[in-house]
């Protein structure tokens, strides 16, 4: 027998996430506009500049790309929602030298993070910055430094962290109905469409190297350019690093876990081989101080028995199982009698505007938001950290205290990636 509990009363949940829908509620005609800026406009800042214009009470004064249709199309858009047309940029310090900028929005690959956060955080600017916090292990250690010397309000573009889903079934598994929790699985499993692979010229728009940045330069293909990068090793590092991340850090936050003690992963590039980098089946166990945390990813095609259970994650306990996904969550008790309850929470805004909203609350209260960069880097280290241990095709033991492997060097020097000239990498110790 299958019960369904719409849940329509969830509001005094989501107000408990630091403010996370006030800014939804006000009245921003009177409040002075916050200015912002964007580096990276591409689809997901394009998405977070309008998640923030949706929300209101800003002015998006700057731009900054390496693509210039990127900027043309983009300055555009924005120029139909405001008065006036925003400065455009090429070179992200440019644009944090505009006068009037309070806040930036870092929206760029992985390997442009760290170098934008770090001067934004030294001109001390308020920051929202996708995920993952950075490439690298070590880079994220020094932005997160760099973000406590500046004091300033740092949101991490951790989204999910505003599912009203998954901030109900968390509320039950830390009242403990669930009982103990013993074994955590989590799984997105999709068919990836794979660009064209050839090596060519560039779009005539887009400045690859300054593209490239930091990182290797690779011969340009449209396999691993504007977002279809998540899949190269040089540039998103796969799928959990890239995706799976989201589920990695609701699961630390509802254990109330760091960082894992030890990790062992597993896979390969089997269907997709020739296309992409990064494994297409991938098998990860990070054996967290509560318990053991597994995922799994196949991105080739291959259905689940259930289509509903393919992007989601499970959590065992020796009461009930609980399986939640992005709009539901799902909960089977161990005990008579045994009725399958299914919780699917309605949405007054989507997720990504109200972690944007949080963020800009805060920048006008000075209140913490709900993903701080420290928090932040507890998840993206994780997620580093198995694909340390399958790059070195090793078992990786973390010192969370000294933020080192137990004696594996091959591991070891796959903490940081050392920068293409002319480019610095931040860490020095």
């Amino acid at each position: 027998m299958v019960s369904r509990t719409p849940r329509r009363k969830f509001i005094k949940v989501m107000a408990s996430g630091a403010g996370g829908m006030s800014l939804l509620g006000r009245n921003l005609a009177a409040a002075q506009k916050t200015k912002l800026g964007l580096i990276g406009c591409g689809w997901y800042g394009m998405v977070d500049l309008r998640a923030a214009l949706k929300v209101g009470g800003v002015e998006v004064v700057a731009l900054c790309d390496v693509d210039s249709q990127h900027l043309e199309q983009s300055a555009a858009e924005v120029e139909k929602f405001q008065d006036g047309r925003p400065k455009t940029f090429k070179d992200y310090r440019e644009l944090l030298q505009t006068s009037d900028l309070d806040a930036v929005i870092i929206a760029t690959p992985p390997q442009w993070h760290a170098l934008p956060f770090i001067a934004a955080c030294q001109r001390k600017l308020d920051i929202y910055c996708e995920k993952p916090l950075a490439y690298d292990i070590r880079e994220g250690r020094v932005m997160v430094d760099a973000a406590k010397a500046s004091s300033r309000v740092i949101q991490i573009g951790f989204q999910r962290r505003q599912s009203p889903a998954i901030r109900e079934a968390a509320q039950y598994i830390r009242e403990g109905k669930a009982g103990k929790i013993f074994q955590v699985e989590a799984q997105i499993h999709y068919g990836a469409k794979i660009p064209d692979t050839t090596p060519q010229a560039p779009p005539a728009s887009l400045d690859w190297d300054w593209w490239c940045g930091p990182a290797p330069k690779l011969p340009y293909a449209p396999n691993i350019g504007h977002i279809a990068w998540r899949l190269e090793e040089a540039y998103g590092n796969g799928h959990l690093v890239d995706w799976g991340i989201h589920w990695i850090d609701a699961i630390r936050v509802i254990l109330g876990e760091t960082m894992p003690r030890r990790i062992l992963a597993s896979g390969g590039t089997y269907v997709l081989k020739d296309k992409i980098t990064t494994p297409d089946t991938m098998t990860v166990t990070f054996e967290f101080g509560q318990c053991p945390v597994i995922w799994r990813h196949r991105i080739w095609g291959a259905a689940e028995y259930d289509r509903e259970i393919e992007n989601g994650v499970f959590f065992y306990g020796d009461m009930g199982t609980v399986f939640i996904s992005d709009s539901r969550w799902v909960v089977l008790p161990r005990m008579a009698p045994f009725e399958r309850r299914i919780m699917e929470p309605s949405a007054l805004n989507d997720p990504g505007v109200r972690h944007m909203a949080n963020f800009l609350d805060c920048v006008r209260s000075r209140e913490a938001p709900v993903c701080s960069p420290e928090d932040a880097f507890q998840s993206a280290s994780t997620v580093q950290l198995a694909m340390i241990a399958y790059k070195s095709k090793s078992i990786v033991e973390w010192d969370a205290k000294t933020e080192s492997i137990l004696s594996n060097p091959p591991a070891t020097s796959l903490l940081k990636r050392e920068y293409r000239l002319p480019w610095r990498h931040p860490y020095t110790g």
